[in-house]
This record gives structure tokens, sequence and C-alpha cells, in this order.
């Protein structure tokens, strides 16, 4: 069936959409659909025969329902911060585009469980905001906090400056609410810690992109807001000593470390380039850049000593003078305020922006084995100068989660640059060191061709059976995150 057929014939389904969801929540007109048609990045758009916004897990089964019976794919879709084309339509695939920034309430917080359940929809920020109102955090934690939503950073498991402490989005999920290829709805949303009932249904829908289901709503743990932080920007001689004073801090701190960033000078140079009113931290450029925070709930940390400062950052400067005398750590900048903490994390945060803004680039989502990291980067770096490339490069260091953009060097033409032989070198020495091409950011479309030839054959088959048996109809969110699932369906069973 050609799109134009699938448009006409989908205008005798829209009454019935409407009649689910309300009318003016089935949107057709191209002025109303064309900011839920592309990606962030601008790389991937396509159209839909329309863009449907349910109001309610409900609503959300009988739309599913309906596009099953009819043959038309359901892209899920929340606050359109994803970088790797996942949310958005398929070119030439006959789709909706499912929309769930209507269902944005936090349905229960229970400060005693320290569980707050939310809806797909609800931006990270406003879910932060419920659990401070009761001296809880939820510390999920990127700079997209004031768009992305629950339902996207459960579908790619999001990670973020955090994970260090408290662990990716799967980590802090505790139960789920989603609506299956049929239009069942699995209501798991007891918060239980222990539930060896069976499978586990919501570690299996948790990163999975929208391939086998639609997550409605979560449970997630709630932490006890800290009552001391301790931020600093350190500069250290390279990165294996990075991971030393990485577990130093750990050791001396009792695992307090919520945050280990790298931040290297190139990224700070693209920072400061295109946000001129940055302050760079320290006054001399570090070989290494780390910002780090270390936090604590302790009542007894967050006690005054004598100089003013609180009992965590005497603490934490007193480890980190040992560390000066033992030439682990060369320099560092304390914050002494909140305005000094905040601009720290403003120039973390701006990274991204600064390196779309610098000009074209290529962006690798990786993660490694703390132990590798340095190999990998002192391995790689010359070979992407060699070849014409500018790595600019940030991380979650703590995590093991580098950010490896490469753009053009100074006096390059990105164009004429060879993308591909240095993506080949890449992967090779990732593979090498068994690493991971993709961290946080999930496969979408942008890496299904790395999938393909990365991702161990034995477990992309058993992936496909599991899409096959959930979602016979490959309807939900096809052409994402598996590659060739229909082509190699019958091999692989066979």
């Amino acid at each position: 069936m050609t799109l134009q057929q699938a448009a006409a014939d989908f205008a005798s389904l829209s009454d019935t959409l409407c009649s689910i969801v309300g009318a003016a929540h089935v949107l057709t007109q191209a002025s109303d659909v064309a900011g839920y048609l592309e990606d962030w990045t601008g790389q991937y758009s396509a159209p839909a025969l329309a863009v449907v916004r349910p109001g309610s897990t409900a609503q959300v089964a009988e739309v599913v329902k309906l596009c099953a019976a009819e043959g038309i794919a359901v892209v899920p879709q929340g606050g359109r911060t994803g970088l790797c084309g996942g949310g958005v339509p398929l070119v030439g695939q006959s789709s909706i585009v499912l929309s769930l920034t209507r269902m944005n309430a936090v349905r229960t917080l229970d400060p005693a469980g320290r569980t707050v359940t939310a809806e797909a929809g609800v931006v990270l920020e406003k879910l932060q905001a419920a659990a401070l109102e009761h001296q809880l955090i939820f510390p999920l934690m990127f700079g997209a906090k004031g768009s992305c939503t629950i339902g996207g950073n459960l579908s790619t498991n999001a990670g973020g400056s955090n994970v260090v402490r408290y662990g990716t989005t799967r980590e802090l999920c505790v139960g789920i609410e989603a609506v299956m290829p049929d239009g069942s709805v699995i209501n798991a949303l007891t918060g239980l810690r222990k539930d060896n009932t069976g499978y586990d249904l919501k570690d299996l829908l948790i990163g999975a992109e929208g391939t086998l289901g639609i997550i409605t709503a979560a449970v997630f743990k709630l932490f006890p807001e800290p009552r001391a932080r301790s931020t600093a920007f350190l500069s250290v001689p390279s990165l294996d000593t990075a991971i030393q004073v990485l577990n130093r801090l750990q050791d001396h701190t009792g695992g307090a470390v919520v945050a280990f960033e790298y931040m290297p000078k190139a990224a700070i140079d693209v920072i400061c380039q295109v946000f001129p009113e940055t302050r760079r931290p320290l006054d001399e450029d570090a070989p290494t850049g780390i910002l780090v925070e270390v936090a604590s709930s302790r009542p007894r940390d967050g006690e005054p000593l004598e100089d003013g400062s609180i009992r965590l950052e005497g603490e934490v400067m007193a480890l980190l003078g040992e560390l000066m005398e033992e030439g682990l750590v060369l320099d560092a900048m304390l914050a002494q305020s909140e305005q000094q903490r905040g601009n720290l994390w403003q120039m973390r945060e701006r990274i991204l922006e600064s390196i779309t803004d610098n000009g074209p680039a290529y962006h690798l989502d990786i993660s490694l084995p703390l132990a590798h990291i340095a190999p990998f980067v002192e391995a790689m770096d010359p070979v992407m100068a060699a070849l014409g490339f500018q790595p600019l490069t940030v991380g979650h260091l703590g995590d093991g989660n580098l950010h490896y953009a490469l753009s053009a060097a100074a006096g390059e033409t990105w164009g004429d640059l060879p993308l591909e032989a240095a993506k080949d070198q890449v992967f090779a020495k990732l593979t090498e060191l068994n690493g991971s091409f993709s961290a946080e950011h999930g496969i979408g479309q942008s890496k299904l061709p790395v999938m393909r030839d990365l991702k161990e054959p034995a477990q992309l088959a058993i992936m496909r059976r599991i899409k096959a048996a959930l979602d016979p109809l490959d309807i939900m969110n096809p052409g994402k995150l598996i590659p060739d699932v229909k082509k190699n369906l019958r091999e692989d069973i066979e």
C-alpha cells in the first residue's frame, strides 16, 4: 500500500481516533504536526498520518488496538530531545505519532516508602520539583531536564551525570504500567523492591525504545535531599590519574561522589567560544579537567566549621590537599557559593549546544571499563587528528561513559573528511577494549548499521525473536533499535 493510499484510508479512521482522544488531539494539518516529525538533531524527519495525543492509559490502549487492526505503525514520542532518530516516523512507513505529553500527572508520592508514581509525559524537572517538596530528590540529571520526559528517559534507559552514585533510569525504576502491541495493559505499579514472580517485564521494556510496548507510567525510587554538597573543578595530570582520584574520593567519603565529569581543554575552549561570558574555572588550562560533586544527606556533614565552611567541604579540601602533595591533583577550584556551583554545572550542560553551534560534528556515545578509558583516548586522539578531526570529548567519567564528538580540525572542511574511516577506527578500538558503541542515547535509527555490524549475532537473534513474539505485526516503532527485523526473522527461527 502506498502512503497516498494509506492517507486516503486513514481519513475514514480519523473519526474513530477523535472519539477516543478528542478531536482537538488528533492533529493532521501540516502546521500542527511539523514539530512532531523531526528529531532534535534535524537529521531525521518523515511524514505521519496524524499526531495523536492521548490523555490516559485507557486511551493509549484503544488507539493501539485500532492501529493493530488497521496495520498502522505507532511511533511513541516524549519530549523530542533524543539524538538518534528514535522518536520520529520512518520514511515510507504508514504510521501515527503517539505523543504522550498530555499524560503528565505525578499520580502519587509516598514519602515514607520514598517512591513516586509518574506518567510518561511528566517532564523530568517537574518530577524533581515534586520530590523536593518532601525534602527528597529524584536524582536523574542532564541538560535537557527542562524538556525531556520520563517516558523518553525510560525508553532509552537514560543516564546522565549522577549515574556514578544513583544509577541509570532502569536502576531508579521499581515498577511500570505499559500498553502492549495488542492493546493489553500491564499494570505493575506496586513499587515493590522485591517481587520474584516471573520474568521482569519492566526491565524488558525499559531501554526498548518503544519497540515492544508503550510505557505509560512508572514508579521510581526517591532519595533524601543532601544536607551538604562540595563541588569542585580539578586539574589532574592524566585520565589514569583521574580514576585514582575518583577512587580516593569514594573511599574518603564513603561512596558519596555524585558526579565525576571529564572536561578537557578542547571542550572548554568550544564552550567559551560559543558562550563568551563563560568563566574558565582555573587560571591555567588543565591537562585533564574534572568536574566533581560530592553530596551527603547526613546532618553531621552539613555542620558548620570554625572557618565558615561545612564539614563535608572541609573533608574534601583536606583530601584534595593530600592529593596535591602526592601530585595526583595539580590545581583545584572549590565552589564557595551556590552561584559558583551553578556556573560550573552550566558550563558542563552547555557542551552539546556548544559543539552543535561550532559546526558539523559526529557524536559518539560510548562506554568503556574505567581501566580502558585512558588507553582509548590516548590511542584515538592522535589517529583522529591525523585524519583531520578535532575530538571534542566530555564524559561521565565515573561510570565509564564518553561523549566522543568528532568535529573538523582547524583549516579542514567537514565534507572532505573521511568520517567512515574514522568511525571504523573508533569501533575497532572499542571492540578491542570491550567497550560499547551506545551508552545512554539509545540506538534509534542512527546506530542501526553499527548495531548490525557489532552486536553479537546470537544476541541480535534473540532480540528479534522477542520482538516477533510480542509484536508479530511489527507496528511498535518499527525500524528502530533492532536491525533487519523482517528480513532476518525467518532465518533466525529456522
